[in-house]
């Protein structure tokens, strides 16, 4: 699905529709930012032209938001983002196809070093703006609640435990009757940042199963695919004793199972993210503006929950013209408003940033300008 703001035509629930009035009134205010409210300093001016971006389906709800939100600061911006994946995202970004990308995996060495070409030389921009559990969702009748410990689900995916009654599974829950259905794991079929977190806590958590690099293609052979983040949710829904993994706000009526943290098992909530999140480090090496995460996968706190993507939004630093530099600034300054990450908590049920990311990430949106 691609959000367009030219034509109008996104759906918007009660609650999103009461975003947009809520943000539209404010755009009316004299002392409003045109780079956006909640926190942005700037002019009043009212902005034209395209702003065009791509990437991380997970965000998609979080998008809708967004646009509302912006949208009701900015009228006159012609707003799109195709949701067709993290890969795809960077892809069209580095391309030079899009103004700014949405990754649920942090670039590369090789990505970055493209961004940077893309830039003109110049510094690249990733700020971590939408924070979510991953959940493992499964579709097994007659089993409400499931707890899974990393290597179960290791050897799940694996392919080496097949049935649900599993002495694998028995052994992680001992109180629930599991059937004899046998096991079909569905993964991404797309380059997924949703997919390089997920691998990453298996090879962190369950190295001892799990053995593959982390990426964001699905490294193994066997089991079901769906494409994006609405395609596995709609296959694991499908298909009777089927397990995968996909933002924890597009779970819908999937089972969600909890995971095995420090001697307890934990549900994936915001909340649980935003802890883990709060509590990593920063990626060692990057440019000035480049605030990409390192998630501890390994935390042994029950307050925290380790299976997290972090999603960011890619872009330049200094661009070409002065209308694009202008559109992506105001629409990064609302995004991580706190009236931004408010909306979009309430529509996609995602962490809202915590305040020393925010404060980070004002430093490059007052950075944004054309060269």
């Amino acid at each position: 699905m691609k959000l367009r703001s030219s034509t109008r035509t996104l759906t918007l629930s009660t609650a999103l529709a009461a975003t947009l009035a809520l943000a539209a009134c404010g755009a009316s205010n004299e002392g409003e930012a045109a780079g956006g409210g909640g926190g942005g300093g700037g002019t009043t001016e009212e902005l034209s032209g395209d702003l065009v971006g791509a990437g991380a389906s997970s965000q998609q709800a979080a998008m809708e938001a967004w646009q509302a939100g912006f949208e009701g600061e900015q009228p006159g911006v012609q707003f799109s983002y195709d949701p067709s994946g993290s890969g795809a995202g960077r892809d069209a970004f580095t391309g030079n196809s899009v103004d700014f990308a949405g990754s649920d995996a942090a670039m590369d060495d090789e990505e970055l070093a493209a961004a940077q070409e893309r830039c003109g030389g110049g510094d690249v921009f990733e700020l971590p703006n939408y924070v979510s559990p991953i959940a493992v969702i499964y579709n097994v009748e007659g089993v409400d609640e499931l707890n899974l410990s990393p290597a179960t689900i290791a050897g799940i995916f694996t392919g080496a435990i097949t049935t649900w009654n599993d002495p694998a599974i028995a052994a992680d829950n001992p109180d629930a009757t599991l059937p004899a259905t046998a096991i079909t794991p569905v993964h991404r079929a797309d380059d997924s940042g949703t997919t390089e977190n997920f691998t990453d806590y298996l090879f962190q958590a369950a190295g001892d199963v799990w053995t593959s690099e982390p990426d964001g293609e699905w490294p193994l052979e066997g089991g079901e695919a769906g494409n994006q983040t609405s395609g596995m949710v709609d296959l694991v829904g499908q298909v009777p004793g089927a397990i995968g993994y996909a933002d924890a706000s597009r779970a819908g009526e999937l089972g969600v199972a909890n995971i095995a943290v420090g001697g307890e098992f934990v549900a994936p909530s915001p909340e649980a993210a935003a802890a883990v999140v709060e509590n990593s480090p920063a990626v060692e090496g990057r440019g000035e503006y480049d605030f990409a995460i390192e998630v501890n996968r390994l935390t042994e706190s029950t307050d925290e929950y380790p299976i997290v993507l972090v999603s960011y939004h890619i872009g330049c630093i200094q661009y070409d013209d002065e209308e694009t530099a202008n559109n992506v600034k105001a629409f990064m300054q609302y995004v991580i408003s706190e009236d931004g990450q408010q909306a979009a908590a309430e529509n996609a049920g995602n962490a809202p940033i915590s305040d020393a990311l925010r404060e980070e990430g004002q430093t490059a949106v007052d950075a944004i300008s054309a060269g």
